[in-house]
């Protein structure tokens, strides 16, 4: 396959900035239906990132770009469902429970899996250019309308290219929110570290269902293992930061605080009792944020250039294709004319907001049903008055359990709290995981039925926006 990593980068009508899931996503439907687009990726493909256990909405996902018969051929370890050891509780979630056929997803090796996406947006037409940074936005008239791009390595080069839309795909990096506007925040709850390695030689996890992803949780956090194709099993944890610094200062290294995790849990020790550990033990932190707007004049921010939760309901790569799904029609809609841009960044925000909302609640809940809340690491973890501030809580609320509980009739403020009562076991019933945990597989506005102001999301046979009839 020839790569576009040199030469000249023309002016476009839509410039990606990063070339991850969630960049590959848009560019791949925008330029499916004819708009000429551009993807700079600072990095060279394959490369190493973390966030291996894909949701069930990624298959969807993989259905609407074209690309799911070269996922599913490349052989990842299937997943199944989940398994939760979350407190007193142990859950079984498999997808099969879910309505419809062929429920699953995949583990996914994220160096092997984001080549094929962004491979796949190259022979869709995109035209990509690989190990060039974007320096800078540059905006006319408040409005974004060019990049200053630059390249190193045997063929440096620096430019400056125009467009008409740009999508900041950039990840963690965040070349708009974090580096130009100053619009990231970083949440009250969430404030963690993760530590992880891979290991080799361990017999199987027979935990939930074929393929799942196991979690357990710990008095001061908890611990993921992913089984993945190439036969290593990812096994990290999350813990509060000063949890981690009081277990290094007695420890003394970052291996020793991983290792005493691993120990201190027994299904965990029993798997890697016979392995081996072949991989650096790796860590992040800091990682949970959102930007104050995710859209803005000739603009638009997703995955987790715009935000990013938390690893615990594996949301990273859902929360990039859906929101790249969902820039990729409405900019389809302003490029054609078809609807005002600033209707169409408005049904942006909102439809983003809304899942990214739910997922916060989402969360921060299942923290909450934890067992082990009294520690002060589930208590950190919880939602703050100032956090729930401006969230839709209630319309969260009503969206995780439409359909299936009588919970309608809760105030805002109450909407949280029946939630947590729920899945802790308070409302008369025993503790249960909350119907759709860790599937993601909430619908996009497509339909009339549920429009977001006036507006909804059409994919086939036209990409782009519709207004629904008056009185929707």
């Amino acid at each position: 396959m020839t790569r576009s990593d040199a030469g000249e980068i023309k002016d476009c009508q839509v410039l990606v900035i990063g070339g991850g899931p969630a960049g590959s996503t848009v560019s791949t439907l925008l330029s499916k239906r004819g708009f000429k687009v551009t993807l700079l990726e600072r990095e060279h493909f394959p490369r190493y990132h973390i966030g291996e256990s894909l949701s069930i909405s990624c298959f969807r996902a993989m259905e609407v770009l074209g690309v799911k018969d070269k996922v599913e051929s490349h052989g990842f370890q299937r997943k199944n469902g989940s398994y939760y050891a979350w407190g007193e509780e142990e859950w079984d979630l498999p997808f099969s429970h879910l309505p419809g056929e062929d429920n699953h997803s995949w583990q996914v090796i994220r160096s092997e899996f984001d080549e094929i996406l962004l491979n796949h947006a190259r022979s869709e037409g995109v035209e990509v250019h690989e190990g060039v940074s974007v320096k800078e936005v540059h905006f006319e008239d408040g409005r974004a309308a060019a990049a200053s791009w630059v390249r190193g390595g045997d063929d440096p080069a620096s430019g400056v290219v125009r467009f008409d839309i740009v999508v900041d795909a950039s990840g963690r990096n965040g070349v708009l929110a974090a580096r130009q506007l100053n619009t990231r925040r970083f949440h009250d709850v969430f404030r963690n570290l993760a530590v992880w390695g891979y290991w080799e030689d361990t017999p199987d996890l027979d935990l939930g269902p074929e393929g799942a992803i196991a979690v357990f949780s710990r008095e001061a956090g908890w611990l993921w293992a992913i089984p993945l194709h190439d036969g290593t099993v990812s096994i990290g944890l999350v813990t509060g930061k000063e949890e981690y610094r009081a277990a290094y200062d007695r420890l003394g290294s970052r291996e020793a605080v991983y290792h005493e995790a691993i120990e201190a849990c027994p299904q965990l020790a029993a798997l890697t009792k016979p392995g081996r550990l072949t991989s650096q033990v790796k860590s992040e932190t800091d990682y949970s944020y959102v930007s104050d707007a995710f859209t803005g004049p000739g603009y638009f921010l997703i995955g987790d250039a715009a935000a990013f939760l938390d690893p615990l309901l594996s949301t990273g790569v859902h929360l990039a294709t859906f929101s790249g799904m969902l820039a990729a029609a409405t900019i389809s809609s302003i490029l054609r004319g078809d609807i005002p841009e600033d209707e169409c960044r408005a049904f942006f925000q909102t439809s983003y907001r809304q899942a990214y909302e739910r997922l916060l609640l989402l969360v921060s809940v299942f923290y909450e049903s934890s067992r082990g809340s009294a520690s002060h690491f589930y208590q950190a973890q919880l939602l703050t008055r100032k956090e729930r501030q401006g969230l839709r809580l209630h319309d969260a609320f009503l969206n995780i359990v439409a359909g299936t509980e009588d919970l309608v009739d809760v105030t805002t403020e109450g909407a949280y709290q029946a939630l947590s009562a729920k899945i802790r076991g308070e409302d008369g019933g025993s503790p249960a995981p909350i119907s759709n945990h860790n599937t993601h597989k909430e619908r996009l506005p497509e339909s009339p039925e549920l429009a977001i102001d006036g507006l909804y999301l059409t994919l086939e046979p036209e990409l782009g926006l519709r207004r629904a009839a008056p009185g929707r």
